[in-house]
Protein backbone atom coordinates (compact mmCIF):
# COMPACT_ATOMS: atom_id res chain seq x y z
CA UNK A 1 0.00 0.00 0.00
CA UNK A 2 3.04 2.31 0.84
CA UNK A 3 3.95 2.43 -2.80
CA UNK A 4 0.64 3.19 -3.98
CA UNK A 5 -0.22 5.95 -1.25
CA UNK A 6 2.97 7.74 -2.42
CA UNK A 7 2.09 7.41 -5.79
CA UNK A 8 -1.27 8.74 -5.36
CA UNK A 9 -0.38 11.87 -3.12
CA UNK A 10 3.27 12.36 -5.41
CA UNK A 11 0.86 12.62 -8.74
CA UNK A 12 -2.00 14.42 -7.48
CA UNK A 13 0.47 17.04 -5.96
CA UNK A 14 2.07 17.21 -9.62
CA UNK A 15 -1.31 17.46 -11.06
CA UNK A 16 -2.34 20.21 -9.13
CA UNK A 17 1.36 22.08 -10.24
CA UNK A 18 -0.30 21.84 -13.96
CA UNK A 19 -3.35 22.78 -13.30
CA UNK A 20 -2.35 25.61 -11.30
CA UNK A 21 0.25 26.27 -14.41
CA UNK A 22 -2.43 25.70 -17.04
CA UNK A 23 -4.85 28.49 -15.19
CA UNK A 24 -2.17 31.08 -14.92
CA UNK A 25 -1.44 30.65 -18.85
CA UNK A 26 -4.92 32.44 -19.09
CA UNK A 27 -2.30 35.33 -18.26
CA UNK A 28 -1.48 35.41 -21.67
CA UNK A 29 -5.00 35.75 -23.17
CA UNK A 30 -5.09 38.24 -21.10
CA UNK A 31 -2.33 40.54 -22.54
CA UNK A 32 -3.81 39.33 -25.87
CA UNK A 33 -6.93 40.95 -24.80
CA UNK A 34 -5.12 44.18 -24.14
CA UNK A 35 -4.77 46.75 -26.95
CA UNK A 36 -2.06 46.85 -29.13
CA UNK A 37 -0.93 50.54 -27.86
CA UNK A 38 -1.05 49.35 -24.17
CA UNK A 39 1.32 46.68 -24.71
CA UNK A 40 3.10 48.74 -27.07
CA UNK A 41 3.53 51.27 -24.26
CA UNK A 42 4.22 48.38 -21.21
CA UNK A 43 7.04 46.91 -23.25
CA UNK A 44 9.17 49.93 -23.71
CA UNK A 45 8.43 51.26 -20.31
CA UNK A 46 9.19 47.20 -19.08
CA UNK A 47 12.10 47.16 -21.08
CA UNK A 48 13.25 50.79 -20.44
CA UNK A 49 13.38 50.18 -16.43
CA UNK A 50 14.86 46.40 -16.52
CA UNK A 51 17.60 47.65 -18.73
CA UNK A 52 18.11 50.44 -16.50
CA UNK A 53 18.52 48.59 -13.60
CA UNK A 54 20.61 46.25 -14.76
CA UNK A 55 23.17 48.38 -16.51
CA UNK A 56 23.29 50.73 -13.33
CA UNK A 57 23.75 47.85 -10.87
CA UNK A 58 26.09 45.97 -13.30
CA UNK A 59 28.18 48.80 -14.86
CA UNK A 60 31.23 47.76 -15.82
CA UNK A 61 29.98 43.78 -16.36
CA UNK A 62 26.61 45.30 -18.32
CA UNK A 63 28.44 47.36 -20.96
CA UNK A 64 30.65 44.92 -21.75
CA UNK A 65 28.25 42.15 -21.97
CA UNK A 66 26.87 44.43 -24.75
CA UNK A 67 30.14 45.06 -26.17
CA UNK A 68 30.52 41.39 -26.64
CA UNK A 69 27.29 40.64 -28.18
CA UNK A 70 27.38 43.51 -30.63
CA UNK A 71 31.30 42.89 -31.65
CA UNK A 72 30.52 38.75 -32.17
CA UNK A 73 26.76 38.23 -32.17
CA UNK A 74 26.89 34.57 -33.71
CA UNK A 75 29.06 33.32 -30.99
CA UNK A 76 27.06 34.81 -28.40
CA UNK A 77 23.62 33.67 -30.10
CA UNK A 78 25.55 29.73 -30.48
CA UNK A 79 26.20 29.76 -26.57
CA UNK A 80 23.33 31.64 -25.57
CA UNK A 81 20.09 29.36 -27.34
CA UNK A 82 21.01 26.24 -24.77
CA UNK A 83 21.77 28.77 -21.91
CA UNK A 84 18.58 30.03 -22.56
CA UNK A 85 16.86 26.31 -22.83
CA UNK A 86 18.69 24.83 -19.77
CA UNK A 87 17.58 28.50 -17.43
CA UNK A 88 14.25 27.78 -18.89
CA UNK A 89 13.82 24.12 -18.47
CA UNK A 90 14.77 25.04 -14.71
CA UNK A 91 12.59 27.53 -13.83
CA UNK A 92 9.56 25.50 -14.93
CA UNK A 93 10.86 21.84 -13.42
CA UNK A 94 11.07 24.78 -10.23
CA UNK A 95 7.74 25.88 -11.00
CA UNK A 96 5.69 22.59 -11.24
CA UNK A 97 7.89 21.73 -7.79
CA UNK A 98 6.08 24.73 -6.13
CA UNK A 99 3.28 22.62 -5.23
CA UNK A 100 5.40 19.37 -3.84
CA UNK A 101 6.99 19.21 -0.93
CA UNK A 102 10.47 19.88 -1.71
CA UNK A 103 9.21 22.92 -3.55
CA UNK A 104 10.56 25.30 -0.67
CA UNK A 105 14.22 23.91 -1.13
CA UNK A 106 14.45 23.19 -4.61
CA UNK A 107 11.23 24.86 -6.60
CA UNK A 108 11.64 28.61 -4.96
CA UNK A 109 15.17 28.83 -5.97
CA UNK A 110 14.88 27.78 -9.71
CA UNK A 111 12.15 30.17 -9.88
CA UNK A 112 14.07 33.14 -8.23
CA UNK A 113 16.99 32.34 -10.59
CA UNK A 114 15.22 31.99 -13.99
CA UNK A 115 13.02 35.43 -12.85
CA UNK A 116 16.49 37.19 -12.13
CA UNK A 117 18.46 36.04 -14.74
CA UNK A 118 15.98 35.54 -17.90
CA UNK A 119 14.68 39.41 -17.86
CA UNK A 120 18.63 40.73 -17.03
CA UNK A 121 20.33 38.96 -19.92
CA UNK A 122 17.17 39.59 -22.44
CA UNK A 123 17.20 43.37 -21.66
CA UNK A 124 21.21 43.00 -22.63
CA UNK A 125 19.97 41.86 -25.71
CA UNK A 126 17.80 44.22 -26.57
CA UNK A 127 20.33 46.70 -25.57
CA UNK A 128 22.83 45.06 -28.06
CA UNK A 129 20.67 45.15 -30.37
CA UNK A 130 19.23 48.71 -29.70
CA UNK A 131 23.26 50.23 -29.80
CA UNK A 132 23.74 48.82 -33.40
CA UNK A 133 20.71 49.89 -34.66
CA UNK A 134 21.70 53.17 -33.22
CA UNK A 135 24.99 53.33 -34.41
CA UNK A 136 23.96 53.50 -38.08
CA UNK A 137 22.25 56.59 -37.51
CA UNK A 138 25.63 57.92 -36.02
CA UNK A 139 24.71 57.87 -32.00
CA UNK A 140 26.86 54.61 -30.65
CA UNK A 141 26.74 55.90 -27.08
CA UNK A 142 24.74 53.38 -24.28
CA UNK A 143 21.79 55.44 -23.87
CA UNK A 144 20.74 55.13 -27.54
CA UNK A 145 21.24 51.36 -27.49
CA UNK A 146 19.15 52.00 -24.05
CA UNK A 147 16.17 54.01 -25.85
CA UNK A 148 16.37 52.03 -29.09
CA UNK A 149 16.16 48.66 -27.41
CA UNK A 150 13.35 49.86 -25.47
CA UNK A 151 11.10 51.06 -28.35
CA UNK A 152 12.14 47.71 -30.27
CA UNK A 153 10.92 45.71 -27.40
CA UNK A 154 7.80 47.92 -27.40
CA UNK A 155 7.32 46.99 -30.91
CA UNK A 156 7.75 43.57 -30.34
CA UNK A 157 4.97 43.80 -27.58
CA UNK A 158 2.30 44.58 -30.00
CA UNK A 159 2.01 41.02 -30.86
CA UNK A 160 2.64 37.89 -28.33
CA UNK A 161 4.19 35.40 -30.79
CA UNK A 162 6.49 38.26 -31.88
CA UNK A 163 6.97 39.56 -28.39
CA UNK A 164 7.62 35.75 -27.59
CA UNK A 165 10.17 35.38 -30.54
CA UNK A 166 11.86 38.50 -30.18
CA UNK A 167 12.66 37.87 -26.37
CA UNK A 168 13.67 34.69 -26.64
CA UNK A 169 16.44 35.81 -29.38
CA UNK A 170 17.37 38.64 -27.64
CA UNK A 171 17.50 36.54 -24.31
CA UNK A 172 19.94 34.41 -26.27
CA UNK A 173 21.88 37.05 -27.28
CA UNK A 174 22.28 38.30 -23.81
CA UNK A 175 22.83 35.41 -22.45
CA UNK A 176 25.51 34.10 -24.71
CA UNK A 177 27.74 37.75 -24.00
CA UNK A 178 27.08 37.13 -20.00
CA UNK A 179 28.38 33.86 -20.41
CA UNK A 180 31.22 35.03 -22.39
CA UNK A 181 32.49 37.90 -20.28
CA UNK A 182 31.51 35.80 -17.38
CA UNK A 183 34.51 33.03 -18.66
CA UNK A 184 36.47 36.18 -20.07
CA UNK A 185 36.26 37.80 -16.52
CA UNK A 186 39.13 35.02 -15.63
CA UNK A 187 41.96 35.44 -17.38
CA UNK A 188 43.12 38.56 -19.73
CA UNK A 189 41.02 39.86 -22.01
CA UNK A 190 42.77 42.42 -24.15
CA UNK A 191 46.28 41.81 -25.26
CA UNK A 192 47.68 45.36 -22.87
CA UNK A 193 46.87 42.89 -19.61
CA UNK A 194 48.65 39.82 -20.73
CA UNK A 195 51.82 39.28 -18.98
CA UNK A 196 55.44 40.24 -20.33
CA UNK A 197 57.83 37.97 -18.86
CA UNK A 198 61.09 39.86 -17.63
CA UNK A 199 63.54 38.69 -20.35
CA UNK A 200 60.95 39.45 -23.33
CA UNK A 201 60.51 43.10 -22.27
CA UNK A 202 61.41 46.17 -24.78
Amino acid sequence: MWPTELYSSSGGTVLESVALLGVEGGAIEAIQSLPALMRAVAGVVATLLVSIMILGMLQGYGSRAVATCRRSPVISVCIGLPSTLVVGLLTGVGYLMLGTSVGAFFGVPLVVLGATVLPAVTAIGLVSVGRSIAARVGRNELWAGILVGSLFGGLAAITVPVAIVVGSIAAAFGMGASVRVLVGSRGATTPDERTVPPANQI
